[in-house]
C-alpha cells in the first residue's frame, strides 16, 4: 500500500455523532472490575473497586467517605442523599482508568465516556447550552483525568457538571492532581474557589494509593530513529502516513481537536520527519490532543530529528499545562517504541 500524508486526508465533522464517539479508549474495551486486581497491601485500591461496584448498583453512596481533593472542601461533602458523583484521585498507574471504564460497561442505560481535555474539545465545538442538552439525557458521564490546573476549563466544565447533575446525571471522575497543586501557583481567585466547592460538593472522593503497576520508564532523549528508518518503517507497516513534522503541525491548526479522531481513523502507524521544538503554546496543545487520539487508537508514532525530551521547552513544561506535556512525552514514548523496562 502506498504511503499516504495526513495533507491530503479531510477529517469529517458531525457535531450529532459526537456523542455516539464518547465511549472508552480500545485499551479499555475489555476491562473489568473482576480483572482489576488490587496491589497488595494497598487497601484503598480494594476500598476503590467495591465502591464503584456499589456505585453502578445503587443510587445512593452510603458508607463513602471524603477524601483525595474533598479533604480541601470538607464542608462541601455530599450526604448519601444528594451525592450524584464518584471521584477517583490517585497517582499514575494505580487503575483509576480501568476503575472507570469498568463502571462504564457495568452500568445500564444511556452514558458516555469522555477525558476531561475532549470534553472542553465537545463544549468548544457544540457551545455550551447544546451540549447540556445532548448531554442531559445520561444516566452516566463518565470523566477521565479530571484537570484542575486551567482555571477557564475547570470552571467551563464544571459549570457543565453542575448543570447535569440538575438534570439528574449521574458523573464519576478520575484525577490525578492533588489538592496542592490546583493551579501550579497560577491562580488563587475567590472565583475559581467557589467554582471547585460548588463541583465538590456533589461527589464522594476516594483517594487510591499504590506504585505504578507498569514500571514504565522511558527514553526521553535519544531519537530512536533514522529519517531513513522512519520511511522504512511507515512504508513496512501498510496503511500508515508519512510527514515532515512542521506539515503535521500545520494540518492541525487547521481543524479543530474533535477532528482529530477521523483525521486518523484507519491508520496504523504516523511518521514524522524532522521533529523540532516548539516554540507556540497554542500548537503544542494542539499536538498534545493529537498524541491523545493516538494514544487511545493504539496508532505508532515513529519520528526523526530531535529527542523528546526536546520538544516542549522548559518554560512550557514549568507551567500551568505541564501535566499536558508529561502525559503526551510518556505517551508518545510508548507510541515510538521507546519505553523500557518491564
Amino acid at each position: 500500500m502506498p504511503v499516504s500524508s495526513l495533507t491530503g486526508r479531510q477529517p469529517s465533522f458531525d457535531p450529532d455523532l459526537l456523542l455516539t464517539a464518547m465511549v472508552p479508549p480500545r485499551r479499555f474495551e475489555k476491562v473489568s472490575l473482576e480483572n482489576y486486581l488490587p496491589a497488595v497491601g494497598f487497601q484503598s485500591q480494594a476500598d476503590a473497586k467495591e465502591a464503584v461496584r456499589e456505585f453502578a448498583s445503587s443510587e445512593s453512596l452510603d458508607g463513602v467517605q471524603p477524601g483525595g481533593i474533598m479533604r480541601r472542601f470538607q464542608r462541601y461533602r455530599p450526604s448519601r442523599e444528594t451525592a450524584a458523583g464518584i471521584y477517583l484521585d490517585g497517582g499514575f498507574g494505580v487503575g483509576k482508568s480501568h476503575l472507570l471504564a469498568s463502571l462504564f460497561h457495568l452500568s445500564t442505560g444511556s452514558k458516555a465516556y469522555s477525558s476531561f481535555s475532549d470534553l472542553t474539545y465537545f463544549v468548544g465545538a457544540l457551545g455550551f447550552e447544546r451540549s447540556v442538552s445532548q448531554l442531559s439525557s445520561l444516566n452516566l458521564l463518565c470523566i477521565d483525568e479530571f484537570e484542575l490546573d486551567d482555571p477557564g476549563d475547570t470552571v467551563l466544565i464544571s459549570n457543565l457538571c453542575n448543570r447535569l447533575v440538575d438534570c439528574g446525571v449521574r458523573i464519576a471522575a478520575t484525577s490525578n492532581t492533588l489538592p496542592e497543586k490546583l493551579g501550579y501557583g497560577r491562580f488563587a481567585s475567590e472565583d475559581f474557589m467557589r467554582e471547585i466547592q460548588g463541583l465538590a460538593r456533589h461527589f464522594v472522593a476516594y483517594r487510591i494509593d499504590g506504585p505504578d503497576y507498569r514500571h514504565r520508564s522511558f527514553d526521553l532523549v535519544h531519537s530512536s530513529y533514522s529519517a531513513d528508518e522512519v520511511v522504512r518503517r511507515v512504508e513496512e507497516a501498510g496503511n500508515a502516513t508519512l510527514d515532515d513534522f512542521s506539515s503535521i503541525v500545520s494540518v492541525l491548526s487547521r481543524f479543530h481537536p474533535t477532528r482529530y479522531r477521523s483525521l486518523v481513523d484507519g491508520l496504523v502507524m504516523v511518521g514524522a520527519l524532522d521533529l523540532v521544538p516548539f516554540v507556540d503554546q497554542a500548537a503544542a496543545l494542539r499536538f498534545v490532543a493529537f498524541v491523545d487520539r493516538l494514544y487511545e487508537l493504539e496508532i505508532a508514532f515513529v519520528f526523526s530529528g530531535s529527542p523528546l525530551s526536546e520538544l516542549f521547552p522548559e518554560s512550557f513544561l514549568r507551567g500551568g499545562f505541564r501535566s499536558k506535556y508529561g502525559r503526551a512525552l510518556s505517551r508518545l514514548a510508548s507510541l515510538s517504541g521507546l519505553e523500557i523496562g518491564d
